[in-house]
């Protein structure tokens, strides 16, 4: 049985307009600068740089009856875009920004690519038309970090399928060893292991390195788990001789693709979205100022809407052109409000921050960083928790210690001995500073540095310790182990 009823609802939606704006807030001064020229290239009511016609003076727009406004019926007030108002709205613009200001835009490194540089060895060994295929095939698979991560059975599959090249594992595998003799030594290895040997073989023979390579090939897994007594006992050497060996070992380089810098891609490069400094005792913030650029209408889009203003007989193409002209402008003068509402909302969330983690911007001491939740920061200024998290989740600021993410000031709060709320960095910071301390010969357990931090007023548990410790990225105790 069908039925008709009334029903009343009070819903809350944003508008694009709302949305676009949090997005805005979201972005990090790279990303922001993309976006920008995006918008730029997209509007063309909407320019960058300093506006300094007198195309909106009150002599140009007083030649306008005001009286004798003339409204379409696409609902277009032709005032609405000709005021001769004190500030007229086509000169919204943010004027703080340099334009000499140096270029930081992220550079590229000049240079051949990784793999063209393997590629360019294999001329140097002599190999015929179907090994100098497969050889190159080899090279085509190693990674980033110089391992050939697939099995010998894959690449005589592919090498039919794709490369018409019929080969056998034997002829595979005699190939790879001529590719394991090009640099960066260990390159083209299928796992560490095999690179650490192939690392330790191209090196002089010495006694250390006849053993390194002996825990390599033969007692690996002992090594990994730093078993040294056993190790000691499995090889019959002295506990000197194994530190000795265990030296050479670390010098190789784990990830022998990363030790060559030509490759032809981009420096990474962290461009700060604030700067604090100190000033006489005071702290001095200040926004990035490629997040505050000159902007402002385009003169041209003025011009034709002028001209529209003059005709009496409106033909249906020019209001098509009013209309399209409209969209533009309001377009145009939507997002010129919305950088500046992005630029408030970042210096006042990003000054709330600075202030509520004062004692910790004047003298650098991590210990003085209080507990500080987005909510915090959100009651401070009186915005939405997630426009707080918005702003801190991806943007960095420069500091006189270092350029910090800004979302790392954030943490929980726990209670110590004396029932004060302290920081969990706080305590991170101290929990790394008693695994340094330790001796390396007898590590501290998860249970031993939950108990060191009792004893120095922080009530925390053993699965709470192993967690910041994970969070440090500091490992368990038995792999912390060194000879001493």
């Amino acid at each position: 049985m069908l039925k008709q009823s009334l029903q009343q609802k009070l819903q809350q939606k944003l508008s694009p307009q709302q949305i676009q704006l949090m997005k805005l807030i979201q972005l990090p001064t790279q990303a922001f600068e993309q976006k920008l020229a995006l918008e730029i290239e997209e509007n063309p009511a909407l320019e960058i740089g300093k506006d300094n016609s007198d195309e909106f003076s009150n002599d140009n727009t007083d030649e306008y009856d005001d009286s004798g406004t003339d409204t379409i019926e696409t609902e277009i007030n032709i005032d609405d875009y000709l005021s001769d108002d004190e500030i007229p709205s086509y000169k919204l613009q943010s004027n703080n920004y340099n334009s000499d200001e140096e270029d930081n835009r992220i550079p590229y490194s000049a240079g051949i690519s990784f793999n063209q540089f393997l590629l360019s060895q294999l001329n140097t060994f002599k190999l015929s038309d179907q090994e100098t295929q497969i050889a190159e095939f080899l090279v085509g698979n190693i990674d980033g970090n110089g391992y050939i991560r697939r099995s010998i059975e894959d690449i005589v599959d592919d090498l039919a399928f794709s490369e018409n090249i019929y080969t056998t594992e034997d002829e595979i595998e005699k190939v790879l060893k001529i590719v394991q003799q090009i640099d960066p030594p260990g390159v083209g290895a299928r796992n560490l292991r095999e690179s650490l040997l192939i690392q330790l073989n191209q090196k002089k023979e010495t006694t250390e390195r006849k053993i390194a390579i002996d825990i390599i090939q033969n007692s690996f897994d002992l090594f990994v788990k730093k078993h040294y007594k056993k190790l000691i006992h499995k090889l019959n050497i002295s506990k000197e001789i194994l530190k000795e060996a265990i030296h050479e070992i670390e010098k190789l380089n784990p990830k022998p693709g990363g030790s060559y810098s030509g490759s032809n891609s981009n420096v990474e490069q962290i461009v700060p979205d604030f700067t604090i400094k100190i000033n006489e005792g005071n702290l001095d913030l200040s926004l990035n100022a490629r997040n505050a650029p000159d902007l402002h209408i385009s003169k041209d889009y003025n011009d034709m809407l002028q001209g529209y203003a003059k005709s009496k007989d409106k033909s249906k193409a020019q209001k098509d052109a009013i209309m399209f002209i409209k969209q533009k402008l309001d377009a145009a003068k939507w997002f010129i409000d919305a950088i500046k509402q992005r630029q408030q909302t970042l210096l006042l969330t990003m000054n709330a921050i600075m202030q509520y983690q004062k004692e910790y911007f004047l003298s650098g001491d991590e210990r003085k960083l209080k507990p500080m939740i987005l909510k915090n920061i959100a009651d401070e200024i009186d915005m939405d928790i997630s426009t707080i998290s918005r702003v801190a989740n991806s943007k960095y600021v420069d500091t006189p210690y270092g350029t910090k993410l800004l979302k790392e000031y954030f943490s929980e709060s726990m209670k110590n001995k004396k029932g004060e709320d302290i920081s969990t960095k706080e305590i991170k910071k101290i929990l790394q500073t008693v695994i340094e301390k330790e001796n390396k010969k007898t590590p501290l357990t998860d249970e031993k540095l939950s108990s060191i931090l009792k004893e120095k007023g922080y009530l925390i548990a053993r699965r709470t310790v192993a967690k910041y410790r994970e969070q440090l990225d500091i490992s368990v105790a038995r792999l912390r182990k060194e000879i001493l």
